[in-house]
């Protein structure tokens, strides 16, 4: 069954990479899934060019492991920042933890730091790869493999949509992947530094992230918000 989900996702990555690459992009994140996902297309598919947002406000295990898988694979990683004088305008307005103030200030800190920047990463490129899973929340459950992201105008490519958990830990020990040491401490899901958390045992594995909003449910940063139309 394992081997079966890693010959369907590699297959995933060498159609995006024929038929998109050198316009294709993998954003990546450093979490548990995303190195899953950067140790495949080192295997199958490394055309594709390896981008990663670096919000001004990561932890340092992320950088951490940014460039332990920078030495272990040979990839080269975009980094793309936030615009500073748009931070700095914000922060002048609003103080550097607006975020705790209200949804709207969480939502446009994230706007900011996450989706300006990624919107410079995929711009003039046809298809962007993913390692999310529908398993994460539930606003992903009706994602699939291969979708048009109509928010961002391009495919978006899918491989691991159909992993459990187990499934990337699994991977990640049989292969040895350089993994991000916060999962150590109960830390399912990594974003920014102060808007994330460990967890308790059997909270949902997103309640970490930006939990002081959870009364109307888990919440998003926007990146995997954005319209969608699958395709078969």
């Amino acid at each position: 069954m394992m081997q079966s989900k890693i010959d369907t996702s590699m297959a995933l990555l060498q159609q995006a990479e024929a038929e998109f690459a050198p316009q294709i992009v993998f954003a990546c994140s450093f979490g548990a899934e995303d190195v899953v996902m950067l140790d495949l297309i080192s295997r199958c598919a490394r055309a594709i060019t390896i981008v990663t947002l670096d919000t001004g406000r990561l932890p340092q295990q992320t950088y951490d492991v940014m460039d332990a898988c920078r030495s272990r694979y040979g990839l080269p990683i975009e980094v793309y920042c936030p615009d500073a004088a748009e931070v700095e305008a914000m922060v002048r307005e609003h103080g550097m933890n607006l975020f705790r103030d209200s949804v709207a200030k969480r939502k446009r800190c994230c706007e900011l730091r996450k989706i300006h920047p990624l919107r410079r990463a995929l711009a003039g490129r046809k298809a962007w790869v993913t390692g999310v899973r529908r398993e994460q929340a539930d606003s992903r459950q009706q994602m699939a493999p291969i979708e048009d992201d109509t928010g961002f105008g391009i495919k978006k490519f899918n491989p691991l949509i159909e992993w459990s958990e187990a499934d990337v830990w699994a991977y990640i020990r049989e292969h040895d992947v350089p993994y991000n040491a916060l999962h150590d401490q109960h830390y399912p899901s990594i974003g920014c530094a102060p808007c994330t958390r460990a967890i308790a045992v059997g909270e949902d594995p997103r309640a970490g992230r930006w939990w002081w909003e959870q009364e109307d449910g888990i919440a998003e940063c926007g990146l995997h918000a954005s319209p969608l139309k699958h395709k078969s």
